[in-house]
């Protein structure tokens, strides 16, 4: 997982877009989520009380 640095004067971030990327905020941290390992892969995120809780990621290798 990797942290983005935030500008809490204006409590905004700055993301790559040229990058295929998934981020997670959660009480104003963002944080890049890890990528699948080889082959095809997915992310669950699971929330709780509204907010998201934690991440699992899983891939396949064909």
């Amino acid at each position: 997982m990797v942290k983005i640095p935030v500008n809490i004067g204006t409590n905004k971030a700055e993301i790559d877009l040229n990058e295929n990327a998934v981020y997670r905020i959660r009480d104003g941290n963002i944080e890049k989520v890890d990528t699948p390992g080889e082959g095809f892969g997915k992310q669950i995120i699971t929330w709780q009380n509204g907010k998201p809780s934690h991440y699992e990621i899983t891939y396949t290798k064909k």
